[in-house]
């Protein structure tokens, strides 16, 4: 991007000059200004101060009154570029580029010389489509002055982009005498002779960038690179083995060393090399991870888990409390089926730098299940929303725990950033968002924003398991839309025919039907597929019987459903009194 001064002062008219050196006509001191002149030199003053005044507008950003100014100014004095100039610079600043141009312009004729004036035309003429026209500006202002030889990056890109190639290399040769060699006049050279497949010069400039700055090994890897796009493998390896030569501690060199050998099938050499650089601090500890993941994914033989071995050795003894590290290492125990170890990792690699998505992640969705522990997965959701917070996905993830946490208010602020922050961009998402949102609405009393949300959830997946068989129980228990609610637990039950879950909800629906011996059959079979029932199945189960006549055995498995937090605030009344209360 071309820059602008902020402001380019008005040069001094005369009234201001004599005013400030005092008066040239020392001899005519006393005598009376002609009529004209004096009509010119009041019009100066005019000028001078509609100008300042478009000025002060200008920099407070009331584009409108700074136009109205300047152009008061131009009338009176419409020969000074200044003026032009600022006039050129408001309706750029308001969008108006094609307007500015004749004014940029007639700046650019009354002072050829003022490099601003011209960069604002050619910054004009980019912003109208006309790069070739800006060219033409930078290229007169370049060849011209040695001043002037910054932009000729600007002007090499102009002609990159229009596909100018050999305008380019002038200009790049041009900036290259005047500077020496800089990376970035070499680099885009030799980006310009491989677009016109000429391998020879682009390697000549890469050579040339090794030569001028020894020791320095991106501009080996640059040219490394450059070779093996190429099919120059031979040519690759050995740049790098004759540098390893010249710097043998260079452990970017090294790595690349074993790229290429391995490349080359040359395995055990490769691993020499590949064992010094991870030895060595100073490789990035994430390079060093991005290997080690690499060769994980690979074909498990006896010879990788050696090397894999190997490297974990030196990895835990050169960089033991990397977060980098730790995650690599807790990637290879997940492969082994290994999970809480490769929990562990994470989580150590999360407490050192949280900033990683795909690890948080892995952690969240590997804490869910049975016995999960809320509570502490609740730190990790937390951390989501807190280091990815434009992340639809942590929000979604930190509702569901804090809906498990029976903080549902909570649970509704974040399940509604996930379905804000989601937009409609990833149905699923926004699937499962709904379904939780209408739990936790339900549970906060709001059964009808409840009901609505899951109507959404079930119009972007009608066989969502979970969805169908909240909506139904929820329904069931406000006695609403019975056979709505059958229609939804039936058909999970024939899906999941020993979810105990699933089983009692159709028990229950059945039962609010009154229908109770087929409620009872289904809530039998939901007591014998559960290791352990809950209160609220304990409690249903007793309900059931009583409204089969089996009171005894009703008040017995209210017994057994006492003291669960799950259980009804009508429990202890049906076992004193020995009868079902709602």
């Amino acid at each position: 991007m071309l820059q602008f001064p902020n402001s380019v002062r008005l040069i001094p008219f005369l009234l201001l000059s004599t005013l400030l050196i005092g008066n040239p006509f020392d001899g005519l001191s006393q005598a009376k200004l002609s009529k004209k002149p004096s009509k010119a030199q009041e019009n100066q003053v005019k000028a001078t101060r509609y100008f300042i005044e478009g000025e002060k507008a200008l920099v407070l950003g009331d584009l409108d009154k700074s136009y109205f100014y300047l152009q008061k100014s131009l009338e009176l004095s419409p020969e000074e570029p200044a003026i032009s100039y600022k006039i050129a610079e408001v309706l750029i600043r308001s969008n108006q580029a094609e307007k500015a141009l004749p004014f940029a312009e007639k700046a650019v004729d009354k002072d050829p010389d003022n490099k601003y004036y011209a960069l604002m035309v050619a910054e004009i003429y980019s912003n109208l489509k006309q790069p070739l026209k800006a060219a033409e500006i930078l290229d007169r202002l370049t060849s011209e002055s040695d001043k002037n030889q910054q932009y000729n990056l600007d002007l090499a890109s102009i002609y990159l982009n229009a596909n100018e190639f050999d305008k380019a290399l002038v200009v790049l040769d041009r900036a290259e005498d005047y500077y020496g060699i800089r990376e970035p006049f070499t680099v885009q050279k030799q980006r310009i002779y491989l677009r016109k497949d000429n391998l020879p010069k682009a390697i000549e400039e890469g050579h040339k960038l090794i030569d001028a700055f020894p020791g320095n090994p991106n501009y080996v890897l640059n040219l490394v690179e450059v070779l093996y796009n190429n099919a120059k493998l031979e040519d690759a390896l050995n740049l790098v083995m004759e540098e390893i030569q010249r710097y043998p501690d260079q452990a970017e060199l090294q790595m690349a060393a074993y790229t290429l050998l391995k490349e080359k099938n040359r395995v055990e050499e490769s691993h020499h090399y590949l064992f010094r650089a991870f030895q060595s601090p100073d490789l990035d500890p994430e390079v060093k991870s991005k290997t080690y993941q690499s060769i994980l994914r690979e074909i498990k033989t006896s010879d990788r888990e050696a090397l894999l071995d190997r490297l974990e050795s030196i990895l835990t003894e050169v960089n033991p409390n990397d977060a980098y590290v730790l995650a690599a290492l807790g990637e290879r125990r997940k492969a082994e089926n290994n999970l809480a170890q490769a929990l562990d990792y994470f989580k150590k690699s999360l407490a050192i730098q949280p900033k990683n998505a795909p690890v948080l992640e892995e952690v969240i969705l590997s804490s869910f299940g049975e016995n999960a522990n809320f509570e502490e997965l609740e730190t990790f959701t937390t951390m989501g929303v807190d280091e990815f917070p434009n992340a639809p996905e942590f929000w979604f993830y930190d509702g569901v725990v804090k809906s498990a946490r029976k903080k549902d208010s909570l649970a509704v602020v974040s399940l509604e950033r996930a379905l804000e922050l989601n937009a409609g961009k990833n149905p699923q998402l926004a699937q499962v968002s709904f379904g939780s949102l209408g739990n936790s609405l339900y549970n906060l009393g709001q059964k009808d924003s409840a009901f609505v949300n899951f109507e959404k959830a079930l119009k972007l997946n009608p066989n969502d398991d979970q969805v169908l068989n909240n909506y139904a129980y929820f329904l069931s228990l406000e006695k609403r839309e019975l056979e709505k609610a059958k229609t939804m637990a039936e058909k999970v039950v024939k899906k999941n025919p020993k979810n105990a879950t699933f089983l009692d909800t159709y028990a229950w629906v059945l039962f609010q039907m009154g229908n109770y011996q087929e409620a009872y059959t289904y809530m039998d079979q939901a007591i014998q597929n559960e290791k352990e029932p809950s209160g609220v199945m304990l409690e249903h189960y007793g309900d059931i019987l009583y409204h089969l006549g089996k009171i005894q055995e009703a008040i017995a498995w209210w017994k057994k459903a006492e003291g669960s937090s799950e259980a009804s605030d009508q429990l202890e009344r049906k076992i004193k009194e020995g009868k079902y209360h709602e």
